[in-house]
């Protein structure tokens, strides 16, 4: 017999931790490989990890809703075989392989996570978290827990930008129990006036009171708004982090919407001319969706200052195309997965995106990194029987676009023997840009640039 050490595995460049949600199997369980032990959840999608070998789990070294930082140990498994011949089958990045019997390998020592805390003068450090001497006079303040628990990257982010132990304990925290997340600190910083700590700013002359910044709070409840017979329903855990991101964007960016009219009759003609023999080849639909984010793309490649973000009082021009596609889930809730360099995929490339990316939201099983790194975001409202919306922007983006549904309605046309009436395809866009670096005038010159792609549809196009 043989101990496995499972490890949180990696889960994209900007994950570095997650909170275990559930955890699947009970000590005792057999494990098949593949099979899922433990639910984890990002600040982006849920997910699980699943055993690489096949095995008896027979120690889990965390509890729900504690935080589990990218390497750690998560659980112990009882493999057969020899150590040798396990270790062969084993990934290297994401295990560790025991040879001794389990009695004599699990001790209390090798049941301790790879980076313990370490007490020193009544403050907690972290091995290989030493900081440097620097030309400062003044030192950074070590972090520790006490009553309240900060994680490794808190703590660091703490330490980098000079936050007091006083100011650290006094940031309102959105994670589990009132966890101090990272979200919340960068918050807290970019709110902070004057580069003043907490610290600082409470001390003040009796003349003039201390006014302290802190971040509003979004989920007090006023007293007295409930009545007799009133359900009151908890935020589950990701309707907590979309609360917290749409007040954080709204807070961030001066929104303004820019509103067109689209004639996609043509558009619509000629889907409903291939749908059937693009569905007998590829086995899935063509739906409009991929239509729209080829359009979108196309016209980010001609302004790329919308395919921006902001920076303080610098703009980032990003180089890759990547479009978010906001997908309502079946609990009611939203992500936005993303669909990376979208302007060098095909119509086809991007309807199997497309489908791809929605089918695996409704299963819950989106991966973090696919919801990393877009540069912009689409939204069909459409579907839903809408014609208009203001959509709010998905920070750290600089604009959003949403399409309506599509109508058959009364228009005019221009014709060489005059105007005429006709019953055409017609739908609004909409879009929300942030006018910190988008004006008026680019913003509406892209969404009609969008809506002229669509218009202008080749009804001869080969897919």
């Amino acid at each position: 017999m043989g101990i496995y050490k499972l490890l949180l595995p990696k889960m994209g460049e900007s994950v570095s931790e997650a909170t275990v949600t559930k955890w699947v199997k009970e000590i005792g369980e057999m494990i098949e490989e593949d099979e899922a032990i433990v639910e984890i959840a990002t600040d982006k999608v849920d997910s699980d990890v699943p055993s690489p070998v096949k095995g008896k789990l027979i120690k889990k070294f965390f509890e729900e809703n504690q935080i589990v930082q990218v390497g750690e140990a998560i659980a112990l498994l009882e493999i057969e075989g020899e150590g040798s011949a396990v270790e062969e089958n084993a990934d290297p990045v994401n295990a560790e392989i025991a040879t001794a019997p389990v009695a004599e390998s699990v001790t209390e020592q090798e049941e301790q996570t790879e980076e313990p805390f370490i007490e020193e003068d009544n403050k907690m450090t972290i091995p290989g978290t030493e900081l440097l001497e620097e030309p400062s006079v003044q030192e950074k303040t070590t972090i520790h827990s006490g009553a309240r628990f900060y994680s490794p990257l808190v703590k660091n982010i703490a330490q980098e930008e000079g936050l007091s132990q006083e100011e650290l304990d006094n940031i309102p925290g959105t994670g589990a129990e009132g966890r101090l997340t990272k979200q919340d600190v960068l918050g807290y910083l970019s709110n902070r006036t004057g580069g003043k700590s907490f610290a600082a700013s409470a001390v003040k002359t009796t003349e003039q009171p201390a006014t302290i910044p802190m971040p509003p709070k979004t989920t007090v409840t006023p007293v007295g708004t409930t009545s007799a017979g009133d359900e009151i329903i908890e935020m589950d855990r990701m309707r907590k982090l979309i609360a917290d991101h749409m007040v954080h964007s709204v807070k961030t960016s001066p929104h303004v919407a820019s509103f067109v009219e689209a004639d996609v009759t043509n558009l619509v003609n000629w889907r409903n001319k291939v749908k059937d023999s693009y569905k007998k080849r590829e086995g899935e639909n063509i739906t409009f969706t991929p239509i729209f984010i080829e359009a979108i793309s196309k016209a980010l490649k001609d302004f790329p200052m919308v395919n921006v973000s902001i920076d303080g009082h610098n703009i980032i021009k990003k180089k890759n195309i990547n479009i978010g596609m906001a997908a309502a889930l079946p609990s009611g809730n939203l992500i936005v997965p993303v669909i990376k360099n979208a302007d060098q995929l095909s119509l086809v490339g991007l309807s199997k995106a497309v489908n791809d990316l929605a089918h695996r939201s409704r299963a819950n099983q989106l991966k973090p990194d696919d919801t990393q790194g877009g540069t912009f975001t689409f939204t069909n409202i459409g579907a839903f029987g809408n014609i208009m919306g203001v959509p709010i922007i998905n920070q750290p983006q600089a604009a959003i676009l949403a399409v309506g549904t599509i109508k058959k309605r009364p228009a005019v046309l221009e014709t060489e023997h005059g105007d005429v009436i006709a019953i055409r395809h017609m739908m609004y866009l909409s879009m929300s840009y942030d006018h910190r670096i988008i004006d008026g005038a680019l913003g509406g010159t892209f969404l009609k640039r969008v809506a002229d792609y669509l218009e202008e549809w080749d009804m001869n196009r080969v897919i």
